[in-house]
């Protein structure tokens, strides 16, 4: 797993949302044999990794309890391990659903909360498996309620930087560590492009990088406010744009727009 993200080249997380009320997918993979077949579509379009989430996190989304949450995900995972081997990350914040998700055949966790739940830093260094971990101003009920910062690259990097002492200090290897800015969580529009253009900052961790912009609101609202599902080509763009900032992750909906245009990227790149 940990070979995926210590190559030069980006690597595209294709997201699955079995959740009814996901902002951009929600409902649409919540059947098992739907988000089967969509993952498979995915793999099949060029995602490295697939993103399980079964509680959504966009303002408002009502919370869901452990057993729900692994009524949703667990046989998911496990009817993607008896079709593929494609490594599988669970995107969630809950140490219980972390541990029955790698148990099942996760090979990752994603966690907006950047493990600060209960018990989440302690499983995570048991799991012994990549962790990304996510800035986010205050919680998914309420983040976009005005938030507010001083320097806002200065100070997610320093609660990223304190989340990674953290981690190591409680088990977690640091090559295990992927760090995540956290677009759209608890953050204007000004804020996430201030974060985008100093993306290279994120760098200085010496950990992986991951972004997850795709459909997001910055996009519509330079786009006209153009809808959700009209976001597709801002999507790719910050992608692409993204990827030649050396992230090492693209967390996507799109992926075969994704993949071929990050194809092109690379080629500009490796070009002499």
């Amino acid at each position: 797993m940990n070979n995926l993200f210590g190559q030069n080249y980006p690597i595209v997380m294709g997201i699955l949302n079995v959740t009814p009320d996901s902002f951009s997918d929600g409902g649409n993979y919540f059947q098992h044999d739907t988000a089967v077949k969509h993952v498979n579509k995915m793999i099949a379009d060029g995602a490295a990794i697939i993103d399980i989430g079964g509680e959504s996190t966009r303002p408002g989304a009502e919370a869901v309890s452990i057993d729900e949450e692994c009524q949703r995900v667990i046989p998911v995972i496990t009817a993607i391990r008896n079709e593929s081997d494609i490594p599988i990350s669970i995107d969630t914040s809950k140490a219980a659903v972390m541990s029955e998700a790698v148990n099942a055949g996760a090979s990752m966790i994603n966690d907006v909360n950047a493990l600060r739940s209960e018990n989440a830093l302690i499983v995570s260094a048991q799991l012994d498996v990549p962790v990304c971990i996510m800035h986010m101003q205050g919680e998914p009920r309420s983040m976009q309620h005005k938030p507010a910062y001083e320097d806002v690259v200065t100070e997610i990097k320093e609660f990223l930087s304190a989340r990674i002492n953290d981690c190591v200090e409680a088990g977690i290897k640091h090559e295990n560590i992927i760090v995540d800015p956290g677009f759209g969580f608890g953050k204007t529009v000004a804020h996430n492009f201030s974060l985008f253009k100093h993306l290279d900052e994120f760098l200085e961790f010496n950990v992986p990088l991951l972004v997850g912009v795709s459909r997001k609101s910055m996009i519509g609202a330079v786009l006209n406010n153009a809808p959700v599902d009209e976001r597709l080509h801002g999507s790719v763009a910050l992608a692409t744009l993204a990827a030649w900032m050396n992230a090492s992750i693209l967390r996507v909906h799109d992926v075969k727009a994704t993949a071929d245009a990050l194809k092109l990227c690379w080629a500009i790149k490796e070009a002499k």
